[in-house]
């Protein structure tokens, strides 16, 4: 699908591009905003899901209530903050084709694809907290 060129999702992409936090659409919004005060939360989260639909960045939700926005498309896991709730990529050994692999034996259909979330305490959190 090619689309019109858009001031907004442009913004919204250069945004996203780089970082490792994977925000929320309303953290999208307000740093947008600062740039492009007359920006709506609405247009920016039009934008974030219309960019995601299209695959241009990737939209998950990770049991926190919000949908998060990566720029990196690509397959790869995430780990998940109990405490502080932020996300961030998980680097590793790939290990995402056996597990398909794996899956496949015990399950009757065809499998495309999955998702990892591993949860826990990230190093900041432990770090103000030893006792976690």
């Amino acid at each position: 699908m090619a689309l019109k060129y858009s001031k907004q999702r442009a913004m919204i992409k250069d945004f996203l591009q780089g970082r490792k936090d994977h925000p929320t659409a309303e953290v999208v919004y307000n740093n947008i905003r600062e740039i492009y005060p007359k920006i709506s939360l609405g247009t920016v989260y039009r934008n974030l899901v219309l960019l995601s639909d299209i695959g241009e960045i990737a939209r998950f939700r990770v049991g926190d209530g919000y949908e998060h926005f990566d720029y990196d498309v690509r397959n790869h896991n995430h780990f998940v903050c109990n405490c502080c709730k932020k996300v961030a990529d998980i680097e590793m050994d790939d290990i995402n084709g056996k597990i398909d692999e794996i899956a496949s034996k015990s399950f009757p259909g065809k499998i495309d694809g999955h998702k990892i979330y591993f949860y826990g305490t990230c190093e900041d959190c432990l770090l103000q907290n030893p006792q976690l």
